[in-house]
């Protein structure tokens, strides 16, 4: 079995990754290729990861290879996550910039003018990895970290419909952290079934497994007080501003608080809009869901957003990323679930749409479980969702159309059209300036658009 991961210089996710490898009894014995195009970080990485395997006498070969088309051969699972430049750096310029031209935007990573500038950069070399991948191993799987996860996704797939292409993510997770605790209940006697968008997907259906019981009421019941005492925030981050010091307001939290982590909820306000209008609890946190949505800019926690993003860039900075038997991610156990015929359902995956969301295009990208088995991976067909949550869905997905249209063709004008597209876009004047703006300031990864 040999495993490719591409971006592996990247230490959060290579050694992270190497982890998860680790941990599965399935995959002993597998070859493990870690690419990067940075041979000091590649070496740095591949040197730990050795020593590790020593270490621990496992039963995993791993080499180095800066060369995509050599690390591709004979390859069975690519497993990528990449990003361009300098990622604070260009994620500041995506928020900020629109900003500026009087475009009010929730974030700026994922959904948004920013979504769209992000998604125009790091689509191309995705789609040069997927297209040396269906040259060199077509039958490989190739499951992708990076973001914007349903613009990637869905370009990915119109450009090369026959890739074995699977977005990952692990905002899912967030369920089983916030279930168990709110509803005093063991995660293993919960049931849940989540659709949507990456990070733009709700909880649709919640039940006690043992008697089959309908569980929403009672989170929909004790969502916000929950949210609000275990999971608030506001004196956590009174607390980091005053002493500037990530450990002592990370231990205040943990000392009160049953989350385990201090910047797991930066904007309740928006969610608790959702719950009480909507009656659908998201799944995301960071204030992705905002995102998406034009009036999400009016009921944000504008400063939980900021705090959040500038404890984010300061963590990253000052980890040590490490080695550790831990599975942190869902994708090794879905490797080892295809490799064993398991047939379990997967709480959620990014592909194709063809109808698993009866009320979004097909050619969408969606955010749906799945069963891993021997055939690969299958969506779970959910069909109509609720009209209201559908139509916040629908006004987005025109959005994606046209920025993987702008990618393809490398057309400028189809750029301006998938911002006036934006349902986050109230100002059509500057749009054009916008554009030009941006190509300008990222003229190394947007160059390309005439």
């Amino acid at each position: 079995m040999k495993i490719v991961l591409v971006g592996a210089g990247s230490a959060q996710f290579g050694y992270g990754t190497l982890g998860d490898i680790f941990c599965s009894k399935v995959l002993k014995g597998a070859q493990i290729v870690l690419h990067d195009i940075n041979p000091d970080t590649l070496k740095t990485v591949t040197d730990t990861a050795k020593g590790f395997i020593e270490k621990n006498k496992l039963d995993f070969t791993v080499s180095a290879e800066l060369n995509r088309k050599e690390a591709f051969k004979n390859a069975d699972f690519i497993i990528s996550s990449i990003e361009v430049g300098n990622r604070f750096k260009l994620w500041d310029q995506d928020w900020k910039i629109p900003l500026q031209y009087g475009i009010n935007q929730v974030y700026g990573e994922n959904g948004g003018p920013g979504g769209i500038f992000h998604s125009l950069r790091i689509i191309p070399p995705i789609l040069e990895i997927v297209k040396d991948a269906l040259e060199i191993c077509p039958d490989a799987w190739i499951f992708n970290y990076s973001n914007p996860m349903t613009a990637i996704c869905t370009a990915v797939k119109r450009a090369y419909p026959e890739a074995k292409f699977i977005g990952m993510c692990h905002e899912i997770g967030w369920l089983n952290r916030w279930l168990p605790p709110m509803l005093k209940m063991q995660l293993d006697d919960i049931y849940f079934k989540a659709a949507g968008l990456n990070h733009f997907s709700c909880m649709l259906e919640i039940k006690d497994k043992k008697t089959g019981n309908d569980l929403y009421p009672e989170v929909l019941k004790k969502a916000d007080d929950f949210f609000h005492h275990e999971a608030g925030y506001s004196d956590v981050w009174d607390m980091y501003r005053k002493t500037g010091k990530f450990e002592e307001s990370e231990r205040y939290y943990k000392e009160h608080s049953g989350v385990k982590s201090a910047y797991e909820w930066a904007d309740r306000r928006l969610h608790k809009f959702i719950l009480d209008t909507y009656k659908l609890l998201p799944i995301t946190v960071d204030s992705h869901f905002g995102e998406y949505i034009g009036w999400a800019w009016d009921v944000a926690d504008h400063r939980g957003i900021a705090d959040f993003y500038d404890l984010y860039r300061t963590e990253l900075g000052e980890k040590t990323p490490f080695i550790e038997m831990q599975t942190h991610e869902r994708v090794i156990p879905i490797i080892d679930g295809m490799l064993t015929n398991e047939g379990y359902e997967e709480a959620a995956v990014n592909i194709l749409n063809n109808g698993l969301l009866e009320d979004l295009p097909s050619w969408i990208a969606v955010e749906v479980p799945a069963i891993i088995d021997k055939n690969g991976i299958t969506g779970i067909k959910i069909g109509t969702l609720p009209k209201g949550y559908a139509a916040l869905l629908r006004n987005y997905c025109g959005v994606y159309d046209l920025t993987a249209e702008a990618i393809l063709h490398k057309d400028k004008n189809l750029v301006v059209q998938a911002l006036l597209a934006n349902p986050v876009v109230h100002k059509a004047s500057v749009v054009e300036k916008l554009v030009d703006h941006m190509i300008s300031a990222q003229q190394k990864w947007l160059g390309y658009l005439e």
